[in-house]
């Protein structure tokens, strides 16, 4: 007899949750390995963010809220939505959810129907497939390369539109990639959404902020989505964003949303009869990130934007890896397959095993995200870890 549910066998394990699971556990058996896989932040929440979280807790905020977030926080979130990206949303446009992940999750389950189909470039996040696939929908994966910059075309969009599709997934700035679409790249992609207007969007701008331009430098002022390159999408797109990668905020779980009031309101349902309302003390927290100084992204960036320089650098001196340059995030995505070759493995699989149990390094494979013969590794760790992991590689 089976005693689990049949949506069980279609989806895996998270693979970057799982390498960081495995480098603990060799930590704890006294073994130092450099983490290179997970996707967060080496810096400390800022302190008014902390603060923040103090006071709340201290003027008693420890009941339930609202189920879409605290008034206070969905008018911050609206706030940056005009002041960061020049787009107005009400407050039944906009929700808070326990991160970035439910946002995605509420939405398959809001707006996708078995057969339905979602078009995901690769590589992606290791999460987008599963969670379509829990909604009984069908991921579409169209594969980009390094070649392409990790970005999908518009002939290749238009390719995969069918009857059938319902949802359109881009992630820029992108995990795992770094890859950044500018504004006219967004603008052709849109061209080719304008021809069919039953496609629904979700742009995913975790990474907004992470972003540094040639000279090593972010700004918020230069950023762009699918809906500010072309707004005549505004009416079928849904932004999902957060404060866990910008503000170094990874374990506070809050994430949020804008979009349709219809598209909104539904999610509001199911996230009313599964989480309920996000933790109210990480509400306070998120309210000050998003209101409160904002000296913290620039101070990341910068860094970010070194370790990045160094780590594409000296990637590309060793024998069987292609490293590109990226623009955002805080990974790079090399191709290893001439490195598998060369120390005779089978596959990104067991280099990245190999390299998880012979040289004390975690890092991610390609194939979790849609994209084998690449492994991803996170810079999101000190300069002197990454000199460490850096010099390991090179002597293999």
């Amino acid at each position: 007899m089976n005693i689990l549910a049949n949506r069980i066998g279609k989806v895996k394990p998270s693979a970057t949750l799982a390498i960081t699971a495995k480098a603990n556990e060799l930590k704890d058996k006294g073994i130092k390995i450099v983490s290179m896989g997970s996707g967060e932040p080496d810096f400390d929440t800022p302190k008014n963010i902390q603060d923040a979280a103090i006071v709340a807790i201290k003027n008693g905020q420890t009941r339930y809220t609202a189920i879409d977030g605290t008034p206070e926080l969905k008018a911050a979130i609206i706030n940056k939505f005009k002041n960061d990206n020049n787009l107005n949303y009400s407050d039944s446009e906009v929700m808070a959810s326990t991160g970035g992940k439910q946002v995605f999750y509420n939405l398959c389950q809001a707006i996708l129907n078995k057969g339905d189909e979602v078009i995901i470039p690769a590589p992606y996040w290791v999460s987008y497939p599963d969670m379509v696939l829990l909604a009984d929908a069908k991921p579409v994966v169209v594969q980009t390369g390094l070649e392409q910059c990790f970005k999908i075309t518009p002939v290749q969009l238009a390719a995969a539109i069918t009857a059938k599709t319902k949802l359109f997934v881009i992630n820029s700035p992108s995990n795992p990639t770094g890859a950044v679409y500018s504004k006219s790249e967004l603008q052709a992609l849109a061209e080719v959404l304008q021809k069919h207007p039953q496609v629904l969007i979700i742009t995913d701008d975790i990474y907004e902020h992470i972003r540094w331009n040639a000279d090593g430098k972010g700004s918020k002022g230069d950023f762009v989505n699918i809906v500010m390159a072309d707004n005549s999408l505004k009416n079928r797109t849904i932004i999902l964003n957060g404060v866990s990668k910008s503000y170094a905020m990874t374990g506070w779980r809050i994430g949020y949303c804008a979009g349709p009031e219809a598209i909104i309101k539904a999610m509001k349902k199911i996230q009313g009869q599964s989480t309920s309302n996000p933790c109210s003390i990480a509400q306070a927290a998120a309210l000050e990130a998003l209101s409160g100084e904002q000296a913290i992204i620039g101070t990341m960036v910068a860094e970010f934007s070194q370790r990045h320089n160094f780590i594409v650098a000296q990637l590309n001196t060793i024998d069987g890896v292609e490293c590109p340059k990226s623009n955002g995030a805080f990974y790079s995505f090399p191709r290893v397959e001439g490195l598998i070759a060369r120390l005779g493995l089978k596959d990104d699989v067991e280099l990245s095993t190999y390299c998880l149990e012979k040289l004390n390094i975690a890092l991610v494979p390609g194939s979790a995200f849609g994209a084998p013969g690449y492994v991803r590794l996170s810079f999101a760790t000190s300069m002197d870890n990454i000199k460490i992991a850096i010099d390991k590689l090179k002597n293999i």
